[in-house]
């Protein structure tokens, strides 16, 4: 991680800051420490909201957008490597001094110092805890401008950007239960996880919905989803799902949750999930969701509702209808 290798670095690697000026830092994990800055001068980028809300309790200036100009910047890349190019190309346009690229073999980072060496000189790398770290000069404005990306449209009609969830099309995951949703659902609807707005769409077709609320972490699909979804009834809240709280109590409650933030499976994100869309729902609301079939969602369903049943689905995915979440006695 970034906070292993930052300070070798630092200390031996040859890499030093600009005496003055903010240091922009893209798209950090909340668990590491960033050694060798002084906190006044750190300016996180970050447009996941768990993470926001993490650097912000812990004292540091924190944005979605990377405004500039900065004296330098670090680049933690993320999995995504659209994304990722994306998050340099727009490090290169802010920094006026030295760019940091950091990150861990799983992430693809062997394939971005290979493909930046072919385009500019490359300092470093400093290999340590199964990942690597690099730098390089300030480039030239446009040396990264192929890499720039943003909110596109796709060929099935729908507003996506790079590093959102099933950015290149509709999730097969969604589609099912969009499919097996009932005509009815209510006049205040939650779609948990909203992603780019795929399910908010079509449910805003259902008989009888006043309101549907659209929360999610992804700073970026809910800016897509903006685009995707621009009925007057739709509420935009950009939020993390396993904690948001309405001024109200839900009809419904609509999901595909999350299971993963890395690349490894984790199941208690989506069991987080039930728990939030039990807390969230009227005494006599329901809860539709879709899961991948191997995850383990039966027990947490069964623990936070009265009515539980699977409704179907595919080799794949399972659908489940819940109803009547079970309240705590105090």
């Amino acid at each position: 991680m970034l906070d292993s290798r930052l300070p070798l670095a630092l200390d031996s690697g040859g890499l030093i800051w600009p005496d003055e000026g903010d240091i922009a830092v893209f798209a950090p994990t909340a668990e590491i420490d960033i050694d060798g800055i002084a906190k006044e001068r750190v300016k996180i980028i970050h447009d996941f909201y768990p993470a926001y809300a993490a650097w912000s309790a812990r004292g540091y200036s924190v944005s979605t957008m990377s405004e500039g100009p900065y004296a330098a910047a670090i680049v933690c890349l993320p999995r995504a490597k659209r994304e990722a190019r994306a998050l340099i190309q727009q490090a290169c346009e802010v920094s006026g001094g030295v760019v940091v690229i950091d990150g861990q073999k799983t992430d693809g980072i062997e394939g971005i110092l290979k493909a930046m060496k072919s385009r500019v000189t490359v300092h470093g790398p400093v290999t340590k805890a199964h990942g690597k770290l690099f730098w390089i000069d300030p480039p030239a404005a446009d040396c990264f401008a192929d890499w720039a990306a943003g909110p596109e449209l796709t060929e099935g009609g729908f507003w996506t950007a790079p590093g959102v969830f099933s950015a290149d099309g509709v999730d097969l995951a969604s589609a099912l239960l969009a499919d097996a949703l009932p005509e009815k659902l209510g006049k205040q609807v939650c779609d948990l996880g909203a992603g780019w707005g795929f399910l908010s769409a079509h449910i805003l077709q259902s008989e009888g919905v006043e309101a549907i609320h659209l929360v999610e972490a992804n700073y970026m699909a809910l800016e897509c989803a903006r685009r995707n979804v621009t009925d007057p009834r739709a509420q935009f809240h950009w939020a993390d799902g396993t904690d948001w709280s309405p001024a109200h109590k839900m009809d419904t409650v609509v999901m595909n949750p999350p299971f993963h933030v890395g690349r490894a499976s984790e199941p208690q994100i989506g069991q987080a999930f039930v728990a939030s869309a039990a807390r969230l729902l009227a005494p006599q609301g329901h809860l539709w969701m879709v899961a991948n079939r191997h995850l383990p969602y039966e027990a947490e369903l069964k623990t936070r509702f009265i009515q539980v049943e699977e409704i179907g689905g595919d080799a794949r995915f399972k659908l489940f209808h819940a109803a009547r979440p079970l309240r705590k006695r105090r």
